[in-house]
């Protein structure tokens, strides 16, 4: 959740939000990456979005509700190294 929360400048919950899907971040932030948008995030790099897109992603497998779906911290490090492209989306982990 911290890695979530820095990548996305915000905390994980907002009483302020236009939207109710805003309210928990991991759900408004996995919408966000599954449809292809920006993180708004000003100007970063392409080096600094493809880095960014694998901390989400590996985020968001290390948050699944069973733990058994949760990779080790070595299948995380490999997760980091690896090629974007080869990272596959885990299912939304809160439904």
């Amino acid at each position: 959740m911290l890695v979530l929360e820095m990548v996305g400048r915000r905390k994980n919950w907002n009483a302020f939000a236009n939207h109710t899907s805003q309210i928990y971040f991991p759900s408004w932030i996995y919408d966000r990456l599954d449809q292809g948008e920006d993180m708004e995030l000003g100007d970063i790099s392409d080096d600094e979005k493809v880095m960014l897109r694998k901390m989400i992603i590996t985020a968001f497998w290390c948050i699944q509700l069973l733990s058994s779906d949760r990779p080790s911290m070595n299948k995380v490090l490999k997760m980091l190294e690896s090629n974007v492209e080869l990272l596959e989306m885990p299912p939304k982990p809160f439904h």
